[in-house]
């Protein structure tokens, strides 16, 4: 009989009505299917639960090390996405103190997660003004890939790249293999449209939202996909928001250039009257948009045109979620923890996703596109993230069920209908019953060659298909 370190026995995948049990050995799948004859170490009964890969969460912010520390940091973030089915998270540059433009910085980051971080991690470098020359190195100590704004990042030590930076740092990027994340608004229409509505004294919600309009984010869209089609450079778009822009990157891959996008939970779920009825705790940028447009974002994600979903997961003290001029309010929204949840209650529940599509949508294409061998995979011989839900848990979210450093997040009060009840990371439980579970254990994981389906460090497989 074959013996194993732990046996999942009686869970559903994602494309079948038929449980499986799954048998974990040094942290890797060795098999999966019905009444595997295994003994093991540890046995976890998933009867009458679903199984899906780990999620994997390509856009955080834990702003460690540095000032902004006490924002949110490795340990309490990623304490909340293992909360919500996460097991690998790919934190960006802006936000820790020095941010991550030059590979010391990355050096001192790693070290800041090594040790506290629950989930397994991949950090992101910047690209800004004046670094172009960073880019390899820092590619060299394991980058996930670049992120650029093409407007005002809110953080004074990541500015904005002007259009000559972009192109720039496209180009060197597409000689290294790498890829360049953008947010996507354009900075000329979002500032001026800003200082007009404050020189007016216009500062309400609905003036923040009318000065962040939606061909502020198709223009610039269209922008870097000219660019990265000029420059050979695979290019990522954070967070759109809007129909059309998901519409202009699919038009772009049908002219078979290397480009995806990806779409947040909050706008998904979340709408402009939502921004006024909760007030600074759903500040985003880009903003939250008409209902319409929440429908368009969700057939795209089910065509499989919006690659996945990723948190934006981006907490702030309270102290900057307070006053009356919604341009000073800190933009940024806390949800990582929900984001599968979401899925589940808005998408499956609704009949808007299948559960093959939401696996893919929440761990599958982003391990592919960020090139995480052996992550967001059911396959044997992947890394053994699971995730294990309760599917028709109907309850209300409370603020007490938050585990990120700040407590609050636009979901409170919202009714789901799916909970997640255990987070395994290399076959060792990180989050049981409410509660984390054991010391934390994330490693470092670095995209494979461009060239290779080879593994990304810890795991291995190719990290395609199920």
């Amino acid at each position: 009989m074959t013996e194993c370190d732990l046996l999942v026995r009686g869970a559903r995948p994602p494309a079948s009505e038929e449980p499986v049990d799954l048998a974990v050995l040094d942290g890797k799948l060795i098999a999966v299917g019905p009444s595997l004859e295994v003994s093991a170490r540890t046995q976890i009964d998933a009867r009458g639960l679903l199984v899906l890969p780990g999620g994997v969460d390509p856009h955080v912010h834990f702003n460690e090390p540095g000032s902004r520390s006490h924002w949110e940091g490795f340990s309490c973030g990623s304490s909340a996405l293992a909360a919500g089915g996460v097991t690998t998270t790919l934190e960006m540059p802006l936000n820790a103190s020095p941010p991550t433009t030059t590979p010391e910085a990355f050096d001192a980051k790693r070290a800041a997660a090594q040790g506290v971080c629950r989930t397994d991690f991949g950090l992101w470098g910047g690209i800004v003004p004046g670094n172009l020359a960073q880019l390899e190195p820092l590619a060299e100590r394991g980058a996930v890939g670049f992120k650029a704004f093409m407007s005002t990042s809110g953080v004074e030590d990541f500015p904005a790249s002007d259009e000559l930076t972009l192109y720039e740092a496209m180009s060197v990027s597409a000689g290294l293999g790498a890829l360049v994340a953008v947010h996507a608004e354009s900075d000329e229409i979002t500032r001026e449209l800003a200082a007009r509505a404050r020189a007016d004294g216009r500062v309400a919600v609905r003036d923040y939202l009318s000065s962040r309009p939606a061909v502020a984010e198709t223009e610039a869209v269209a922008r870097a996909i000219e660019l990265a089609a000029v420059t050979g450079c695979a290019l990522h778009v954070v967070h759109v928001s809007t129909g059309r822009a998901v519409a202009l990157v699919a038009e772009a891959r049908a002219r078979e250039i290397d480009v995806t996008c990806e779409v947040t939970p909050h706008h998904l779920v979340l709408t402009e009257e939502d921004a006024e009825r909760l007030g600074a705790v759903a500040k985003c940028a880009p903003p939250l948009r008409p209902g319409s447009e929440t429908v368009a974002l969700w057939e795209a994600l089910a065509r499989g045109e919006l690659s996945f979903v990723a948190s934006d997961h981006s907490p702030s003290p309270p102290d900057l979620k307070l006053g009356t001029d919604a341009f000073a309010i800190w933009g940024g929204i806390a949800g990582g923890q929900s984001t599968l949840e979401l899925l589940l209650s808005e998408g499956y529940h609704r009949e808007r996703l299948s559960l093959t599509r939401l696996a893919e949508c929440f761990s599958g294409a982003a391990a592919r596109r960020f090139r995480l061998g052996g992550k967001g995979t059911l396959a044997i011989g992947s890394d053994a993230d699971l995730v294990l839900v309760e599917l028709g848990d109907e309850r209300v979210l409370h603020e007490s069920e938050l585990r990120s450093r700040h407590r609050f997040s636009p979901y409170v009060g919202r009714r789901l209908t799916a909970r997640v009840a255990c987070t395994i990371l290399r076959g060792e439980p990180i989050y049981r019953a409410g509660e984390p579970v054991g010391p934390p254990r994330g490693e470092l994981v670095t995209p494979s060659p461009p060239c290779e389906r080879g593994r990304s460090r810890p795991g291995s497989g190719s990290g395609v298909g199920w």
